[in-house]
Parts: structure tokens; sequence; C-alpha cells
């Protein structure tokens, strides 16, 4: 079968993040399998306008922005009639690939943006881009749906989107979970965790609070800051951090490759985080596969991936105040602790991208 794939940024984009892990990881595994696969994606500074990885071909094209309309430019001029499958993956805006390919094609949706236009675009743009989701989702709404959590399918029904037509797929992880719990070994200190980029959608200046509020019922509690801290918003937590009372008892660390990850991962205590809206929180499973539970928000996408009170808790309240009382409730009872840790290191197990492989490809019949 050839499929074309539509997607603003694939994984070298420089703001790649848990959506593009799944959809290169399924894209290498269709290859594998005897399928052909070209994806149609956004450029970015310094991008190769052309590559092949792990079998898959990438075509780089226009900007953040203009990717839909040299999409559709490109496809009628090259590759109309190629496909047996085209994918419109709506990660904040869709192709409309519906209306102009001829081709069998699916939907394929981690997440609605909704509230994330507040936090990621400067008004009037997020204003705007807020009141017309609903419109484009209204216009789309009779397509077959891929997605990946109960959330994000429950969104889209809120949209007009037929239950029947939405398939909820299984999400996986990159990183081996480890063998088993005893060989993981803790930082001498309590230490909290906060990883990903530093974006306002990812309310990193909220876990900072939070863990402020917890240090004063655990003294000994460390925080480590593990992202791209570059923009506006990276600059504003800076200038917070170094004004804290506990600002030695942080650490930011920038942007980590992927064996620091994994360390950290393993040797901290607790995982923080605190999005706006996630399709799936893929960072909450990864460090479960490590040992180490989660204290979130409750929010989309967070209480599809934290079992509460199993393998993490989610806030009673969105909030430092309410973060800080999850992370001291986890911290505080040592056989609870550990009994979230074993219980999300196996619920990690399950999660892996060989099922939700099966389940993607379902989907083309």
């Amino acid at each position: 079968m050839k499929i074309l794939w539509m997607t603003w940024k694939d994984g070298r984009h420089p703001q790649a993040g848990g959506a593009e892990v799944v959809n290169e990881e399924l894209a290498k595994r269709l290859v594998q399998n005897g399928h052909e696969v070209v994806f149609l994606t956004g450029g970015f500074v310094g991008c190769e306008k052309e590559e092949t990885k792990d079998g898959f071909r990438i075509i780089r094209l226009g900007g953040r922005f203009s990717v839909y309309w040299h999409a559709f430019g490109y496809y009628r001029k090259n590759l109309q009639g190629w496909a047996d499958l085209v994918i419109d993956e709506m990660n904040t805006m869709p192709f409309f690939a519906s209306y102009y390919v001829k081709e069998k094609n699916i939907m394929f949706v981690h997440q609605l943006c909704r509230e994330i236009w507040f936090y990621q675009f400067p008004f009037p743009f997020g204003l705007i881009g807020y009141m017309i989701e609903p419109v484009y989702l209204w216009m789309l709404r009779k397509n077959k749906v891929i997605t990946v959590s109960e959330s994000t399918k429950k969104d889209l029904m809120r949209f007009g989107f037929k239950e029947d037509n939405i398939n909820i797929i299984s999400e996986g992880i990159e990183m081996k979970p480890v063998e088993n719990l005893e060989s993981v070994g803790k930082y001498e200190k309590t230490t909290v965790l906060s990883l990903g980029s530093v974006r306002p959608m990812k309310r990193t200046l909220d876990q900072i609070k939070a863990f402020e509020i917890a240090k004063v019922e655990i003294p000994d509690l460390r925080l480590k800051i593990a992202g791209d801290m570059g923009g506006k918003y990276g600059e504003k937590v800076l200038d917070y951090i170094s004004k804290s009372r506990y600002n030695e008892d942080m650490e930011c660390l920038g942007r980590v490759d992927d064996e620091k990850k994994i360390e950290l991962m393993q040797k901290s205590h607790l995982i923080t985080v605190t999005s706006v809206k996630e399709g799936w929180g893929l960072i909450v499973t990864e460090a479960n596969s490590q040992g180490t539970p989660a204290a979130v928000y409750n929010v989309d996408g967070l209480r599809d991936s934290v079992k509460n009170g199993e393998t993490g808790i989610l806030a009673k309240k969105n909030n430092p105040a309410g973060l800080a009382e999850a992370i001291i409730g986890i911290l505080s009872d040592k056989d609870k602790y550990e009994e979230m840790r074993r219980k999300g290191w196996e619920w990690s197990r399950e999660i892996n991208f060989e099922r939700g492989y099966k389940e993607f490809v379902l989907n083309f019949e």
C-alpha cells in the first residue's frame, strides 16, 4: 500500500514532541511490512528539503503556516492518484485533505487545540484560533478518525464527530522499561523532575511554584528542570528561579540527550506535568517505565496516562497549591509510593508501539 501522510512537523523539527515520535514509529513499521510511506511536512531553518529516514520519505514544504497550502499544491502537481491512503494529521490545524484528495483518507488527531490557543498564540490570534476551531471541526465531522485517548475522542464527539467513526489506538514509548525496579537507584535527596520543552502551554512556572510550596513540608526536596529554555517564556522561568529563595535547590539543565533523559527519569523520585492539554501524557508513561510515578494536572491526556491513586496522582485543583498537595501526598507515604512505582512500571509495559501499530493498521481496511 502507498501511504501519503500530511503533518506540519516531523521528528527533526525543533518543536518535535511526542506526536512525532508516534508518527515515525508507526511509519517505520509500515515500511518494514512492505508499505511505501511519504510524509509531506513543514520545513524549518537549516532543514533538508527531502530525506529518507527508516525507509520512509520526508518532503518538507513551506513553514509553520504555509505548509498547508504548499502540501495542497505539491499533492495536486506530483502525488495526485499516487497513494492508496492519505493520512491528514491535525496538530492544531488540519490539511482538509478530504476536500481535495480522491484517495481514501483518514484523520489522525492526537488532541484538539482549544484553550492551548490562548497560551501559544498572542492576542488576537489566539482568540481567532479558538473561535474558528469549532468551525473547521464541524466541516470535518464526517471523517473517519484515529486518535490516542478517550479524552480526545470525547472532545471530537462534542464537535459533531460520530462515535463509530473514531478509533483509539495505543500510544507507545521509545525507551525500554527497566528490567526490575530494584535495579533503579534514586538521588540521595528527594528530587522532583520537570521534563520537556519550556513553553507557556506546559506551564513550567506552575511546577516551580508547586515545588516551593511542597518544600516547606519536605525540606530536602530538590527540583531538576530539563528542556529547551529558549523564547520569552524560558527567560521568564529563569528570571523567576533566580529570584526564588529556593534557587539553590533548583537546577536548570536545558535540553538533554536521550541518555541523560533516561538517567533523570530513573533517579528522580517524581515527575510533574502541568500541560494545558495533551493527546496522551507520553512523558508520564516514559517516566513510569523507568520506575518513577507522576503528579499531574487533571486535564485531557494526562488523566488518560495516569491511573489516579495507582500510578500517580491527579491534582485536585489545577494550580500550584493543588500540585504541591499531590507531590506531598505521593512522597510522604513510602509504602504507597513504592506501590505506585510498581503499578506504573507494570502498566507502561502494556503501552507499546507493537500494540499501537496493530490497532493502527486495522483502520486501513
